[in-house]
């Protein structure tokens, strides 16, 4: 409860009159308005000024501490009310951002929330002006929670600099993120998992740095914040996996597949390889094929891919491999699951067991897209072209096919006319 009393002229007499009551009071000043002493049960003298925000009956009341009597003389008091109540006066609100400047502010870890929620309601759109697909904000979802939140989730950004964000990417480069589980044994107490389980590492750390520097952008841009400080830091050098096969590598493979077909392993998952060999397709976008997405011209013609809509060419080789496919059964798929209504998904497992038979180590999905674009880069087709084969968003190329580009097409049959020779041990004028 404050007590008020009837306005008067503050002076240092009056002032040091003002005796503690059983309650605080406050004196007013009755030549400066809204500038007062408050005087506390135990003595203690305060110099308080208050105003309307925005002025008018209808403002918000401010009252702001402006000093205590004996640091404060009265006429220094008066001076800084004065402008405080100046401020207010010409529209400002002074205690209000003095307290804003004082508060901590949001938190990483709530402008990532925010980032999630606006984007899953198609708020926040991402590159030329598309909505961003699932698959990816369900990554930056992973991203966040697995590295982002535990580091640096509860500090408020407008208290971090370049250099805390830095620190986050190297802490996720060292493992400092990474899952583990208990190991038995005695040599190694604990181990990463497997399974997709986040393990850390440069590619990692390069990445999530990189998705929070842009989250803090849309921020910005949405006035939620008003500056992004992750804006200056630098990412770590993209370490690209150059690997790819020979073509004395290409024919152990194929000979491999051809044994692993005798022997009875998964026919689909083996023609799900050829394809990618043949193709240069990414992983996901092989094995989601639909019947429907075929062309007579020889492509696939994608309702959506990681750089949009897109019409792909393909080699006859390739073709071969999907119309071959196309032939079993009926279903929406080209590559069908084992079980079940979806397509199949276990290409690695079955590319392991290839590659165990062909002693070559280290043969993902990715190597056998990787060696697609070596063999045309040693064919001597540009980088231009060799993007278009691959399905990547670089300018013209890619961008906005209606229909397929006759010189893409002549170039995908090459390469994968020379690759289907390789893996079935034929001649070829690739070398």
């Amino acid at each position: 409860m404050v007590e008020q009393r009837r306005a008067r002229k503050l002076t240092k007499r009056e002032v040091d009159a003002a005796k503690p009551g059983p309650v605080r009071y406050v004196i007013w000043d009755s030549g400066l308005s809204g500038f007062g002493l408050r005087i506390e049960p135990t003595g203690r003298k305060t110099f308080i000024a208050r105003y309307r925000a925005g002025g008018g009956r209808s403002g918000i009341l401010r009252q702001g501490t402006v000093g205590r009597y004996g640091t404060l003389t009265v006429d220094q008091a008066r001076v800084q009310a004065r402008r405080i109540l100046g401020a207010a006066a010409s529209g400002g609100d002074p205690v209000e951002e003095k307290n804003s400047a004082r508060r901590p502010g949001i938190t990483v870890a709530e402008v990532c929330d925010w980032y999630l929620e606006q984007t899953e309601a198609g708020r926040i759109l991402g590159r030329k002006g598309r909505p961003i697909k699932a698959s990816t904000l369900a990554m930056d979802r992973s991203r966040i929670e697995t590295h982002v939140k535990p580091l640096i989730g509860k500090k408020p950004v407008r208290i971090l600099s370049t250099h805390d964000f830095e620190e986050m990417q190297a802490d996720i480069a060292v493992g400092k993120t990474a899952n583990r589980v208990p190991h038995k044994g005695n040599s190694e107490p604990y181990k990463r998992r497997r399974g997709g389980i986040a393990a850390g590492g440069g590619g990692v750390a390069a990445r999530t740095l990189g998705m929070l520097r842009t989250i803090l952008e849309h921020a910005v841009r949405k006035r939620l914040l008003t500056e992004n400080p992750a804006k200056g830091a630098r990412k770590l050098a993209d370490k690209k996996r150059k690997a790819r096969l020979s073509l004395d590598q290409v024919r152990l493979l194929g000979q491999a597949m051809r044994l692993a077909a005798t022997d009875g392993d998964n026919p689909i998952g083996l023609a799900a390889i050829r394809f990618i060999v043949l193709s240069g397709f990414r992983r996901h976008e092989a094995l989601a094929i639909e019947r429907a997405w075929l062309l007579d011209a020889g492509g696939v013609d994608f309702p959506d891919t990681k750089s949009g809509a897109q019409v792909r060419p393909v080699g006859r080789a390739a073709i071969n491999v999907l119309r071959a496919q196309s032939k079993r059964g009926d279903g929406k798929w080209v590559f069908p699951a084992d079980r079940g209504d979806g397509h199949f998904v276990g290409v690695r497992k079955v590319l392991g067991r290839v590659c165990q038979r062909a002693k070559l180590e280290g043969v993902t999905p990715h190597v056998l897209r990787h060696t697609f674009a070596s063999v045309a880069g040693d064919l001597g087709y540009s980088e231009l072209t060799i993007a278009g084969l691959l399905g990547h968003a670089s300018g013209s190329v890619t961008a906005g096919y209606v229909h397929l580009d006759t010189a893409l097409v002549t170039a995908a049959d090459r390469v994968s006319a020379g690759l289907a020779s390789a893996l079935d041990d034929r001649p070829t004028a690739l070398r």
